[in-house]
């Protein structure tokens, strides 16, 4: 009984903490259905783009392809560029799961891993169980397909200027998020300072600009948290860390 009273509260707390994603995202996915009906894409279709992807900038990009009639292999590759950042992120959030977690469970909740759900896990102090990484993602997959259902249904409710507009949600989301742990701690703002500088360079920069944006999202990823990990490592292991190098 106790112990599934205790998965509840995981469950409930994730969910919590899941929340204000799930809200940030419904603009933003409506955005998508939008787009990608006025694009030719059947409304079914942008719905089943949205449940089984739940990623923006690759089903933006993957819409719009799809309009243009680029053949499988593009539109498979430059999603694969776009989307390959969540490797990344499930590879970090990997050393903060319980040792509880079975590989199937990993299997089940990597699906839900995106930028907004990693940086809530990223942030949690304690281990990451199973049923609190469930809560976490269940309210944002299903924002984003119910947002993305509301679009696509109503593509034609709204001018486009407007639709175009809700794009920006998804930023002021993203900022809500790294903006509190910025207040507590002077690197994790050195950290996103840094990134955003070269951010700016890779963009900007002559011969660097040429590099595609999935691409410069993980060469910023790999240089920043390698210089972070370098210049500000952490001073001693929690008591979780402790056992398991034991």
């Amino acid at each position: 009984m106790n112990a599934i009273y205790t998965k509840r509260v995981q469950f409930q707390y994730g969910f919590k903490r899941g929340l204000p994603i799930t809200i940030g995202y419904l603009p933003v996915s409506f955005a998508f259905g939008l787009t990608a009906v006025k694009a030719g894409m059947h409304p079914l279709l942008a719905i089943l783009m949205s449940l089984t992807n739940l990623t923006s900038a690759g089903q933006f990009a993957g819409a719009s392809l799809i309009n243009e009639g680029a053949a499988y292999l593009e539109i498979t590759l430059t999603t694969f560029v776009i989307n390959i950042r969540y490797m990344l992120m499930s590879l970090s959030l990997s050393q903060k799961l319980d040792r509880s977690v079975t590989f199937p469970e990993r299997l089940i909740f990597s699906f839900g891993i995106t930028d907004e759900t990693f940086a809530v896990a990223a942030s949690e102090e304690q281990d990451l169980t199973y049923h609190y990484m469930i809560g976490l993602i269940i309210g944002p997959i299903a924002g984003w397909t119910f947002g993305t259902m509301l679009g696509a249904l109503i593509c034609s409710a709204l001018p486009e200027a407007l639709s175009n507009a809700l794009g920006i949600a998804l930023y002021g989301m993203f900022l809500a998020i790294i903006i509190p742990p910025c207040k507590h701690s002077v690197h994790i703002l050195y950290v996103i300072l840094s990134s955003c500088l070269l951010s700016c360079i890779f963009k900007y920069a002559p011969l660097l600009n040429k590099i595609s944006a999935g691409f410069r999202v993980i060469l910023v990823t790999l240089i920043i948290c390698s210089l972070a990990a370098y210049l500000f490592p952490i001073p001693e292991l929690t008591e979780n860390q402790q056992e398991r190098s034991e």
